[in-house]
Formats: C-alpha cells, sequence, structure tokens
C-alpha cells in the first residue's frame, strides 16, 4: 500500500524534487552526496527533542534513497552522535570532514555546539545545513560563507511569547500590561539567552514589571533556589527556557515548593516533547504553552504546495511506526524533516544542475538563489537567505515561530492570530496545582 500510494504522490511532484531524470540507475549508484549528520542520540539532549529530529531527518533521507536518489546522486548519510556535548559535537564533524571525506554536513539540534561546530566547519570550507539549533550567535555578525538555517532564530521565540501575553494581558488576566509581572527563567547556554533577550525586549516594549530574569546550567542537579526566587517574585507569567531533564526538574520541584502563577509559556525544545511533559506533569501539563515552528501536521493544508500535505502524512505514518506510544506528534520531528526536505528538494538539484555539481561553492550558492514563497515548505513559512553584509548572513528571513498550547491531550495553535485554531487561554484551571489560588 506504501508503495502505491508513494508511487501515486512521485507522478504529482517536481521533477526537481524527486526524480533523478536526467541519469540512469547506472549513474545513479556511481555518484554520491555524502552527507555527515550530526544530532544528540544520548545524553540530555536527545530527550529535548534531538532524538526525534534526528529520526525526521533520517525518514527523509531514507524516503529518497528508496526511490532512486536526486538528479543522478545517492544521498549516503553518516550518522554521528553529539553526545549532548559541544566538545564532542566539534570532534564528531571533524572527523566527518577529515576521515569520512563528507561533502558536507546537516542536522545539529544544540545552539550551545552549533556556535562552534558552525566556526569550525567554515575553516575547512564545508557546507553547513542546520535543521534545528535557533541562538542568534549562530549566525549573527559572524559572516559565515557556508553554513545557511532555514530555522527562525532564537530572539524570534521571546518576542512571539511576550507578543502574546500583551495582546491578552486585560482581557484574560484583568491587568494591564504595565501591571503585569513577569519572570524569565531560562538555561543558560546560548539557546537560552537568546531566547531570553528576546523575552527582555518583548517586555519592555509591552511594559511589563520583569521580578525576575536568571539563567541556570541545564545540569544542575537541583532548582529549588530558583524555584524559592520565582516565590518572592510573585509573577503572573514565567517564561520558560529549557531543555529535559532540567524541564522536569522544575516542574516536580516547583509542585513540591507549592509555586504558583497564571500562566507558564515555554519557548521549545523539552517544551516540544509532549510525551516527556506528559510523563512528568500528566494532567498537570494541561494548559501549558510552547514555542516553536509549527508542527506540520498543524500546517494549513490548503496554504500550502499541493505537493506537500500528501507528503506530510507519509512521514506521519513513518513518525508512528517508529514511535507507536506518541499521543500528539512532536513538532521535532516535522521539523527536521521539512528543513531536510527542503535542502534535498531545492539546494541539491539546482547546485547539480545549474552550478554543476556537490561542491562547498555549489551547494552556496545554489542556497544563496532559494526563494520560496510562503506556503511552500511544510512548516508554512517560505525560505530566503540573508547574503553578505547582512546581519545574520546565511539565516532564512522569512522563517518564524508559532505558539500552540496543550489542552486535553491536544496541541491547539493559539498565536499570532492569523494562524490560530483558538485563543489562548492565560489563566490556569483552579484545578492546576500551580494555579493562583
Amino acid at each position: 500500500m506504501f508503495r502505491k500510494v508513494f508511487a501515486c504522490l512521485l507522478a504529482g511532484l517536481s521533477v526537481a524534487a524527486l526524480t533523478p531524470a536526467t541519469s540512469s540507475t547506472a549513474d545513479a549508484q556511481d555518484k554520491v552526496i555524502k552527507i555527515g549528520v550530526v544530532y544528540d542520540l544520548t545524553g540530555p539532549f536527545a530527550g529535548g527533542g534531538s532524538e526525534l529530529q534526528y529520526l525526521g531527518a533520517k525518514i527523509m533521507i531514507d524516503w529518497f534513497n528508496a526511490h532512486g536518489g536526486i538528479d543522478g546522486y545517492k544521498v549516503q548519510p553518516i550518522y554521528a552522535d553529539a553526545q549532548s556535548k559541544p566538545d564532542v559535537a566539534i570532534n564528531e564533524a571533524v572527523r566527518l570532514i577529515e576521515q569520512e571525506k563528507v561533502d558536507m554536513l546537516l542536522g545539529f539540534y544544540s545552539s550551545a555546539e552549533c556556535v562552534p561546530v558552525a566556526a569550525r566547519v567554515e575553516e575547512f570550507k564545508k557546507f553547513m545545513w542546520i535543521t534545528t539549533c535557533i541562538a542568534s550567535p549562530v549566525l549573527e555578525g559572524r559572516n559565515l560563507k557556508y553554513v545557511f538555517r532555514p530555522q527562525p532564530f532564537g530572539t524570534q521565540w521571546g518576542l512571539a511569547s511576550t507578543a502574546m501575553v500583551d495582546a491578552y494581558s486585560k482581557e484574560q488576566l484583568g491587568k494591564d500590561p504595565k501591571d503585569l509581572r513577569v519572570a524569565i527563567i531560562h538555561e543558560d547556554g546560548p539557546y537560552g539567552t537568546d531566547v531570553a533577550k528576546g523575552n527582555a525586549e518583548g517586555s519592555k516594549k509591552a511594559g511589563f514589571q520583569v521580578v525576575m530574569n536568571e539563567g541556570y546550567s541545564s545540569s544542575a542537579p537541583d532548582l529549588s533556589s530558583l524555584v524559592t526566587k520565582l516565590k518572592r517574585g510573585r509573577p503572573d507569567v514565567i517564561f520558560h527556557t529549557g531543555y529535559n531533564p532540567d524541564i522536569t526538574l522544575f516542574l516536580r520541584q516547583a509542585r513540591e515548593l507549592g509555586l504558583r502563577f497564571d500562566a507558564l509559556i515555554g519557548q521549545g525544545a523539552g517544551y516540544t516533547v509532549y510525551s516527556k511533559l506528559k510523563e512528568t506533569a500528566g494532567t498537570d501539563a494541561n494548559y501549558f504553552f510552547d514555542v516553536d515552528p509549527i508542527s506540520i501536521w498543524q500546517s494549513n493544508p490548503a496554504s500550502l504546495k499541493p505537493d506537500l500535505p500528501p507528503l506530510i502524512k507519509l512521514i506521519g505514518e513513518d513518525y508512528m511506526k517508529a514511535k507507536p506510544d506518541t499521543v500528539i506528534k512532536s513538532a521535532h520531528v516535522g521539523m527536521a524533516a521539512s528543513n531536510t526536505y527542503l535542502f534535498l528538494t531545492d539546494v541539491l538539484p539546482r547546485a547539480i544542475k545549474k552550478y554543476g555539481g556537490i561542491t562547498s561553492d555549489d551547494l552556496r550558492q545554489a542556497a544563496m538563489d532559494t526563494d520560496v514563497p510562503d506556503g511552500g515548505t511544510m512548516l508554512g513559512f517560505g525560505v530566503k537567505f540573508e547574503g553578505p553584509g547582512q546581519p545574520m548572513e546565511g539565516q532564512n528571513e522569512r522563517a518564524y515561530p508559532v505558539i500552540v498550547q496543550y489542552i486535553d491531550d491536544k496541541a491547539y495553535v493559539v498565536w499570532p492570530k492569523a494562524q490560530a485554531e483558538r485563543p489562548p487561554v492565560l489563566k490556569l484551571p483552579a484545578s492546576s496545582p500551580y494555579a493562583m489560588k
């Protein structure tokens, strides 16, 4: 059945996207693009979403290879585990380049790894396609020639969450934004720091009272002092950026120590892994928020290119085969699948056809030509990369995150208003152990 469905899908997809039309089967066997694929398969980042990102990228790569490759090239992935350690991520990237002789690198979940790895890969003049990590310092002011990121960047997360609270504060919490007390807490790596920067900027713009803005180590064994400070600050809203197990630790100790608030807005990473939240908090996770690019299974099919909805369905089926206990499909899988698909259907074919091959310069030129309108990716947004002389060369200037709210084991898009499936509910129900009494 899968082969029949896929055959039908292939008939409707572009030649550049999926078929090796310019080459014979023998040619496809001779031509290979070796891609070093780096994610965290062990350590705390794995459970925070990296292992799901790996799954999304692998589904996409396997899918193309099963049907002849791309324009005469077979994709040969060489997978590496960064082990949730920046030094290991750097060493693995170097090993893939020097020993495995990869043509490029793809993946990278943690911004703490991305920042140093991007600089090291640039030294080798190798092409790097980032599917995940979001911190602005990965690209900002660095003028990297061979590093590209179709993802939004971290400050956008913080600005989105504060904009939503600003819009609904009076209506739902009965407070003018200037009277609203907010707390910003975050893991202290590049990821958390960048999102918190957006929170601070957005809070200042809205006029919120910031009662706390503090970072902590994502590997901290105890967050009780953080919780105690939050209790003293009495925030109405908490903006939290973390991985896991730090999110699990925070929620457990907040409940034990009696922390109360009206709304908790998680900002990506561990908050995008609902199964982990559910395991940690059970029904207490009800009405928590999460900021990230939209789940491809929540993108409006009518707004997407006609090729994409059936493809999204097939990715979802493979996801559920790999993770049959999934309650809500994590945006992490779709994120990596979409960004990998974009490379394989837009950048790689153009490099081969227009620029003559798969060298780093061929791939760079092809990426700089990318001009995808809104609705042209599974994530809904378009793609156009900032060029030389712009603040974040290699950054997709058309990308943005959305906010979802978890209610009764479902995720609803609640922000921005133009994409909202329902309005947000800022005030936790009285039944929540975290609710203001």
